[in-house]
């Protein structure tokens, strides 16, 4: 068995990465919001902290209340208990990558964690 997985990501509004790569620390999932719509909900998370990655268009979050402008390039940590819901200009879509991760589960990144051979 391989030690690595590589898949191409279909077109669609969410596709979502873990069981797609047999992830086992993370959830990835690529979404994309109709121009003048939004995720239909506000939601929160027990453990996990999410991370989003604008690929491409803009809108707002709504975080806690408070309301946070997006546009392509923009990158956003939202702790677990944080209510969130997304939302895109009336003119164009927005696109991005949502990584959910279990909050301070990091033990070690990059040169810490790397086997130099």
């Amino acid at each position: 068995m391989s030690n690595f997985m590589k898949i191409s990501s279909e077109s669609a509004p969410r596709v979502e990465l873990h069981e797609k790569l047999g992830l086992t620390g993370a959830e990835i999932s690529i979404n994309t919001i109709g121009a003048g719509e939004c995720v239909p909900f506000i939601h929160s998370h027990k453990q996990n902290e999410e991370i989003y990655y604008v690929i491409s268009g803009s809108g707002k979050a709504i975080i806690d209340n408070e309301e946070v402008n997006l546009v392509a390039g923009d990158w956003v940590r939202i702790s677990p208990v944080a209510e969130r819901q997304f939302f895109a200009n009336k003119d164009n879509a927005i696109s991005y990558i949502c990584i959910q991760v279990k909050e301070n589960s990091l033990e070690g990144f990059t040169a810490n964690d790397a086997i130099i051979k």
